[in-house]
């Protein structure tokens, strides 16, 4: 389950949360630390930026509890040379995370008004290995694939089959499914043959 919120007032706080919860990877901790949450939030709940919860970003969307971002992040395996594909920009946060570690993201995100704020934000913040594009997510990004890693950040019943056609054989992907009941899914790849793996119970908004 997602962990429940605790008062943090600050990154440090939140970065020794994050330790303290089992996440390892430091390049994931520098990630936090140069992309801090309160670049990625409105003004009206920027003082809850460090919280470890989700918080709204408008359009019935949130940006992920810190902890799960950096779960999913660590889950996927991340290198250096990878290509990654994420549903679901939001905010931008989870694209910003996932850019420090890979060498390019591609995100998709159906929400006009997120695609053009998180575009503006990633613009601004310097950061130039990610493309974003508006549309619909269970689609993929066919022109890019395959992809070595794919992030989805929104629940559908089932990973859509477009996504995991996209997934490099020898890739990661992982995605929340469910309606009412959702976990998180690792998905695999090898010798173009799918494995499947049930993780953590997760809530996440639906893939829409």
């Amino acid at each position: 389950m997602q962990n429940p919120i605790k008062k943090l007032n600050n990154l440090k706080e939140l970065i020794e949360e994050l330790k303290r919860d089992g996440i390892k990877n430091q390049k994931i901790l520098e990630a936090f630390e140069k992309y801090p949450r309160e670049l990625f939030v409105s003004t009206d709940v920027k003082n809850f930026s460090y919280q470890n919860s989700p918080l709204p970003i408008g359009y019935s969307q949130t940006i992920s509890q810190p902890y799960i971002v950096a779960y999913m992040t660590e889950k996927l395996e991340i290198k250096p040379e990878d290509r990654v594909l994420e549903i679901g920009t939001g905010s931008g946060f989870q694209t910003a995370i996932l850019s420090y570690l890979a060498k390019e993201v591609f995100s998709v995100e159906r929400i006009r008004e997120l695609y053009e704020s998180a575009k503006k934000r990633l613009e601004e913040l310097g950061i130039n290995n990610v493309k974003l594009k508006l549309g619909d997510g269970k689609e993929g990004w066919l022109e890019y694939s395959p992809f070595d890693k794919i992030m989805v950040t929104a629940a559908a019943k089932e990973m859509p089959d477009e996504l995991l056609l996209q997934l490099r054989n020898g890739g990661i992907a992982i995605a929340p499914v469910g309606d009412y009941m959702q976990y998180l899914y690792i998905y695999k790849k090898r010798d173009n043959k799918i494995e499947k793996i049930r993780d953590i119970a997760v809530s996440f908004v639906p893939l829409i």
